[in-house]
């Protein structure tokens, strides 16, 4: 394993799971950290928009960091947070089982810890574990709040956009302009747009 006093090279990974988040943050901490300890950050590698449970095949970052990992272009992987790796405990160890196998440090920014120690590594694989408890009750209680609500009676999902919002954005469509200026110009979301333009296609496809 690669000591903390022979790290000169880091990769930083960065990923967020919805296109309406921003890695911004995850990088101004990331590369903050790098200048503390006098690492070089090297390559930045970021999947933006693409949710951990997702696998490599379908992360093009980190297939990309793992594949220069194993041609030792860098010391040292630094993430945000070990649950940035994936949503699997046995993905995140996969993952941290490669990157030690080829001689790859790791340090993980929200835990403080890195694999450089048998210590480090046995609390990030915990953190890892505690993780995915947390979101199976958080999902836990999501279907419970679903359940519970349906009962009584109440309407479950997004609220529909008022007819008049639906009426413009038809009419702005039938005069050919596209979805995104569609949202901007209304001034609503643009899935908004595209349920509503989608609804307006099936009418006129049941109609003909």
């Amino acid at each position: 394993m690669t000591s903390n006093t022979s790290i000169k090279r880091a990769a930083v990974y960065l990923r967020v799971s919805t296109d309406g988040q921003t890695t911004d943050n995850q990088r101004l901490d990331l590369e903050r950290l790098c200048q503390l300890r006098g690492w070089d950050v090297v390559k930045v590698y970021e999947d933006a928009g693409i949710s951990g449970s997702k696998g490599r095949d379908q992360r093009p970052g980190l297939d990309a960091l793992l594949k220069d990992a194993r041609r030792r272009r860098f010391d040292v992987a630094v993430f945000w947070s070990v649950d940035r790796l994936g949503r699997s405990t046995a993905h995140v160890t996969t993952i941290m089982d490669e990157l030690e196998g080829v001689g790859v440090a790791q340090f993980y920014f929200k835990e403080s810890m890195d694999t450089s120690t048998p210590h480090g590594r046995a609390m990030l694989e915990m953190a890892a574990v505690f993780a995915r408890l947390e979101r199976g009750m958080i999902r836990e209680r999501v279907n419970a709040g679903l359940a519970r609500a349906k009962a009584q009676g109440k309407t479950l999902g997004r609220p529909k956009s008022g007819d008049d919002i639906e009426a413009r954005i038809r009419t702005l469509r039938a005069e050919g302009k596209g979805i995104l200026k569609i949202a901007r110009e209304v001034g609503c979301g643009v899935s908004v747009v595209q349920r509503v333009v989608k609804e307006a296609e099936t009418e006129t496809a049941e109609g003909t």
